[in-house]
């Protein structure tokens, strides 16, 4: 009878601690079924049974330099083999000129029923994954065009349309892998981003002979259409390929023709909105699952992409067609594709593909010193 009564508590006191206890529950469950491993991805098996039991959905929080807040939820949502796309749209965008930033967070229901799914206006815990700037918009890289939209893209895997005429939103596309998906959108704050736990380095056993036993899975796709869908095992090099602090990991070489791989269908990144729809030629999502050779996540990204013209290589054959290539960049490394049109059966050659990793992420990886 020494405990404090109920009428000793704050006024909301008991009403947080069962939110509390309601979020741990689900973040338990939640840890339970990511627990195990598909071996042939390095990912979670049951991502998609994670997403469809804790209720999960994203929103998008735009700021205006005034203060005042706009929630939008979203209007698709496409779940791929290694990320989900998500997307919103509307006629009641506002003034892109009176935005600051856009918030992208993931909301989990606190009152959730895993039997039922889950109710639209109750109590919902949000976990910002990213913050983006909107105020130079324009200067941000233009990914491609069509005659309704412009679209840009905001690292990481953020797409937005304005329309040509108007310069206003048309529509927002997140792109989201798989890896720590679920914990980036249910563990963080709607402050605070969810922060790793520090990475463990892996023993190299064997740095003298550089990268080797790596596993590449490499997806183009828009709107649940797929336009290449490959894994490439027993990837390595050699630490003479060490170069200007990258190493280069040669996926489809230039002179094997039999590593060659077409693209299916004609590509483009295909969009709609209440009003009008499209598709922005030779443009597409680009998932990236790289494995170590530990079988371990070592670089995954989810972002747009756009073919774009380029030279015939000079240090590989010559191609009748034209050429094309598709780069990624980030901070772990660079994905350089190289294509060829083929007139006669009117589709794209994948002829050469090439990843170049940071030296800095393998050392911090391994603990090496290359």
């Amino acid at each position: 009878m020494n405990a404090l009564s109920v009428e000793d508590k704050e006024a909301g006191y008991w009403k947080k601690e069962y939110i509390a206890k309601r979020i741990a529950s689900v973040k338990a469950a939640l840890a339970q079924v990511l627990k195990l491993v598909n071996p042939y991805t390095g990912l979670p098996a049951k991502t998609k049974e994670a997403l469809r039991i804790s209720g999960l959905g994203w929103v998008i929080i735009l700021k205006e330099k005034s203060g005042k807040e706009h929630v939008m939820e979203h209007a698709d949502l496409y779940i791929n083999h290694s990320s989900v796309m998500v997307v919103w749209y509307g006629k009641n965008w506002p003034c892109l000129a009176t935005l600051s930033t856009l918030d992208l967070c993931g909301v989990t229901p606190v009152l959730m029923d895993w039997h039922k799914p889950p109710t639209k206006n109750g109590p919902r815990w949000p976990s910002l994954i990213a913050k983006y700037s909107l105020s130079n918009l324009t200067d941000s890289t233009l990914v491609g065009c069509d005659r309704f939209v412009r679209i840009f893209h905001l690292n990481p895997g953020l797409l937005v349309g304005l329309w040509k005429r108007a310069e206003e939103l048309a529509f927002v596309m997140a792109n989201l892998h798989f890896h720590h998906l679920v914990e980036k959108s249910t563990l963080g704050s709607a402050a605070l981003p969810y922060e790793l736990p520090p990475h463990i380095p892996l023993l190299d056993d064997s740095p003298e002979y550089g990268l080797h036993g790596y596993q590449l899975h490499v997806d183009l796709h828009s709107s649940g259409t797929f336009y290449l869908c490959s894994t490439f095992r027993n990837l390595f090099t050699k630490q003479g390929y060490i170069e200007n602090g990258y190493v280069k990991l040669i996926v489809i070489h230039f002179q094997n023709s039999t590593e060659h791989l077409p693209l299916i269908g004609k590509v483009g990144l295909s969009w709609r909105t209440d009003v009008f729809d499209g598709c922005i030629k030779s443009c597409s999502v680009m998932d990236v699952t790289l494995l170590d050779e530990y079988g371990k996540p070592f670089w995954c990204f989810s972002s747009p992409v756009c073919m774009r013209s380029s030279p015939n290589p000079s240090d590989g054959p010559y191609f009748v067609g034209p050429t094309y290539c598709v780069d990624y960049e980030d901070s772990t490394g660079t994905v350089h594709v190289e294509l060829v049109w083929i007139e006669e059966t009117e589709e794209y050659f994948i002829v050469s593909l090439v990843l170049y990793l940071s030296i800095a992420k393998i050392n911090h990886w391994f603990g090496t010193q290359y």
